[in-house]
């Protein structure tokens, strides 16, 4: 047809009326299909199942009826849920939503979230970042660690899930169905390790991933968790936002591991004047949490106090930020400001 039009084109006598007008195409025009099945993994037996980086883009997942299989999922999601799986070891990136298990047994979990749900699940060991209470029912068996892992974009993929990672309330378990005279959950170990645990795909599945599993290394900061506290000893540290708030509070802590401070909380979360009040018992920082969240740390142990004041004096000096940090100074009030802190966190992060 093509060939007799060009042809014949000085005779031939077109139509206006024949002719297509096509618009013009936008951007906002294209419409991207999003096929369902590429976020569901299902029904695997014995297998190894990897999603990179780049692969699930902050979509809805679910995970069920596997069995004695290996599940990585190495990007940000929107929700996920895990059901029927028995033997398995799944890893779970930033999720912006929840995470809901349900009627698993046997497995193990690293799983970074906003929302950690479990329900009839039973012999399950979970390394966890989560931001807020993580809450489980009719379960039995259930363990509790703190996140530790890190890998090429796991920063980038908190963010696009709108994660802190210094949120992580990993050791505040609320049990809806408690039985009485047993604990459905307990802690894992302080020392225990992830590799000890969990599983890693071969060098050829990760790529250039670049996983990291030590402790010093992850992105998340190490805590013990509020049931381990060891002394007497307090002390509240408060970074401000000066746009290296972050910085200094990662430098503090991986100084003060060296010492005997116990980190056992931190929070990320942005102050009203009332409640800066109640936490420092003065209006002085008034202005400077307007500029933006704070990072507040929990230490514990012998001489905590004095630890965290000349660590953090040192931080300032060497960075030039000297008044941008909040460090408790007497013991008597340092166990309110905590307790004032640290529930304002959980009610600001709740709503």
């Amino acid at each position: 047809m093509m060939g007799c039009l060009c042809a014949k084109a000085s005779t031939l006598k077109i139509k206006s009326s024949d002719v297509k007008k096509e618009g013009k195409a936008y951007s906002w025009d294209e419409k991207k299909t999003v096929n369902p099945k590429d976020f569901i993994i299902e029904n695997a037996k014995d297998e190894t199942v990897v999603r990179l980086p780049g692969s699930v883009k902050g979509q809805q997942f679910i995970i069920q009826n596997c069995d004695n299989s290996n599940i990585y999922i190495y990007d940000h999601i929107n929700t996920i849920t895990v059901d029927d799986c028995n033997g398995c070891n799944i890893f779970i990136g930033p999720t912006k939503g929840s995470v809901f298990l349900r009627d698993c047994s046997e497995c193990r979990f690293l799983i970074v979230c906003q929302q950690f749900r479990a329900r009839d699940c039973k012999v399950v060991d979970v390394f966890l970042c989560c931001a807020t209470q993580p809450i489980i029912e009719s379960c039995s068996d259930i363990r509790f660690g703190c996140f530790c892992f890190n890998y090429a974009h796991l920063e980038e993929q908190f963010k696009n899930a709108c994660l802190s990672i210094f949120n992580n309330n990993w050791s505040n378990i609320h049990d809806f169905t408690p039985a009485e005279g047993e604990r459905n959950w307990t802690l894992l170990p302080k020392d225990a390790r992830i590799e000890d645990f969990f599983p890693l795909p071969s060098p050829e599945k990760l790529g250039d991933l670049q996983v990291m599993t030590d402790p010093q290394s992850s992105l998340v900061p190490q805590t013990q968790g509020c049931l381990q506290r060891l002394s007497m000893q307090y002390c509240l540290v408060v970074f401000f936002a000066d746009g290296h708030a972050q910085n200094r509070a990662l430098s503090l802590i991986k100084e003060l591991e060296q010492t005997d401070c116990i980190l056992l909380r931190t929070k990320e979360l942005l102050l009203e004047d009332d409640a800066a009040e109640r936490i420092f018992g003065s209006n002085a920082y008034n202005t400077v949490v307007k500029r933006g969240p704070v990072i507040g740390l929990e230490y514990n142990g012998n001489d905590c106090m004095m630890l965290c004041l000349e660590t953090a004096k040192n931080i300032a000096t060497s960075t030039g930020c000297t008044g941008l940090v909040y460090v408790s100074t007497c013991p008597k009030v340092a166990r309110k400001q905590i307790e004032n802190f640290f529930s304002h966190a959980d009610v600001q992060l709740s709503q």
